[in-house]
């Protein structure tokens, strides 16, 4: 409401005097005596309208545009759907395969021929100037009804590419999401391990100088802080490189900032390993659009079969007669001649009507094939994956729940042996290295859980880390 009102005081003061000249100019018998009302009150109708549409305008740009600040996975997944250029690109393929059924099951367009006569032909009527011919072809009954759904099955095919294109691109958005995840991790991480192991050098330095720690120490530290600057140096360029990667399936400017990322809790899978092949023959696009795709070959075959039955033309006849030069004349002289015409296609060519047969019954057996490799292809895809997504669970909860800890009490212990003289210093600096890999790991193995799971899910076709309430009900039932 504040960006309304904002909006329209705005608009009105810059088309008040423009609107009040042009009352003045059309109106000013009726307005001399009251210009300003009358100027307030039709200004601000007029503008009303467009503050109103600017406004709407503004928040749904925000809406849609606003990344800089807290970015969830669904709205980037929301921004990709509305955005994606090769999402638009399968649904405009997906249009042009719906006006095909139009192509495909119209008739043949009419044949209209003209003859005319340099030399005219003597009939008994009189002779013939020229004549025209009308024709139109019509195929034999149910070839247009299984043409028209060859195409019901490409646009089926379109319409499911569309989907997978859609699920592929958020799949896209999602492992892009979660490796950028763990780079802006990983650099928190590493810039409060940087101002440990800064503060460690000094310790070190100064203990050095009081021959409590070795110059081999000193070194280490100083080794693990240059490292230390190249992992951040390194983990910049990444985050640049991914923050493009997202740019670009967003269809945003290369460079274009996103906000903070609010990494989704991590949840584990509902469904065992052989519910998901049965969700994969189910849900999957590309084994819906093998499923098509063997429908309609087995449609072709019924199709190749119908070329051995004839197709069919009619059409009309019309020959202009002129007068006779003989005498005396009959009665039906210089009448036009004109018939209706009928024919039909002889397909004696038994080869050839064996030769579509055959193609036909190749292709749907190529189909029916192609649907088995993708379903065996999914299901070795699926329980590769599984794996690596239970791996990458189970890490997540080691490294959390006892070696983190473990590692995180060792360097408290080791800097309190340090300063009570009962261990060296290096030892000190080996604890902090530890405490360090592990949160790394820990950044790691949450982001590969996020990035497998979209992975997995993409196979799936389904969520898996939550059942519908219908599949609730059916696992019940089951158990």
């Amino acid at each position: 409401m504040k960006v309304f009102i904002t909006t329209s005081w705005i608009l009105f003061r810059e088309n008040r005097i423009k609107i009040r000249k042009s009352l003045i100019i059309y109106c000013s018998s009726k307005i001399s005596g009251i210009p300003l009302v009358v100027t307030v009150l039709l200004s601000y109708l007029q503008i009303l309208s467009t503050a109103y549409a600017g406004t709407t305008q503004k928040v749904a740009d925000q809406n849609v545009y606003d990344l800089e600040s807290n970015v969830t996975l669904d709205r980037l997944i929301e921004h990709a759907i509305q955005s994606n250029t090769k999402i638009m690109e399968a649904r405009e393929a997906w249009k042009a395969t719906i006006e095909g059924r139009r192509v495909a099951t119209g008739l043949p367009d009419p044949q209209f021929m003209f003859t005319y006569f340099p030399e005219p032909i003597e009939t008994r009527n009189g002779p013939q100037d020229w004549n025209a011919t009308l024709s139109q072809g019509v195929p034999y009954p149910g070839k247009i009804i299984k043409a028209g759904k060859i195409v019901d099955k490409d646009s089926e095919v379109a319409r499911l590419n569309l989907d997978k294109t859609i699920r592929d691109t958020a799949t896209k958005v999602r492992i892009a999401f979660y490796e950028l995840s763990y780079i802006r991790e990983a650099k928190r991480v590493a810039a409060k391990n940087m101002e440990l192991i800064a503060h460690l050098r000094k310790v070190g330095e100064t203990v050095y100088s009081k021959d409590q720690a070795a110059l081999i120490d000193i070194v280490k530290a100083q080794s693990q802080e240059g490292q230390l600057q190249y992992d951040i140096l390194l983990l910049n360029e990444l985050e640049m490189t991914e923050v493009t990667n997202i740019n670009s399936l967003l269809n945003r400017p290369p460079h274009a900032d996103i906000g903070r990322l609010v990494v989704p809790a991590v949840i584990p899978p509902v469904y065992k390993l052989p519910e998901l092949y049965d969700l994969a023959k189910i849900n999957q696009e590309e084994i819906k659009m093998m499923d098509s795709l063997v429908n309609k070959a087995e449609i072709k075959v019924d199709l190749a079969k119908d070329q051995r039955l004839p197709d069919f033309k009619v059409g009309v006849f019309y020959a202009e007669i002129g007068s006779p030069d003989d005498e005396p004349k009959s009665d039906d002289a210089s009448d036009d001649a004109y018939g209706v015409q009928f024919g039909f296609t002889v397909p004696i060519w038994f080869g050839k009507n064996k030769g579509r047969i055959n193609q036909a019954l190749a292709e749907k057996s190529r189909a029916i094939a192609a649907k088995a490799s993708q379903i065996n292809d999914t299901h070795s895809n699926i329980h590769s994956i599984y794996f690596r997504l239970q791996n990458a669970l189970r890490l997540i909860t080691l490294y959390k729940d006892n070696l983190l800890p473990q590692a995180a009490s060792s360097m408290e212990m080791a800097e309190t042996l340090f300063r009570e003289k009962q261990t060296g210093f290096s030892d000190f600096i080996e604890a902090q290295s530890t405490w360090y890999n592990f949160n790394l790991a820990v950044a790691r193995a949450t982001a590969d859980y996020g990035k497998y799971l979209a992975r997995l899910e993409k196979l799936i076709g389904h969520s898996i880390t939550e059942r519908a309430p219908l599949e609730e009900l059916n696992q019940k039932e089951r158990e």
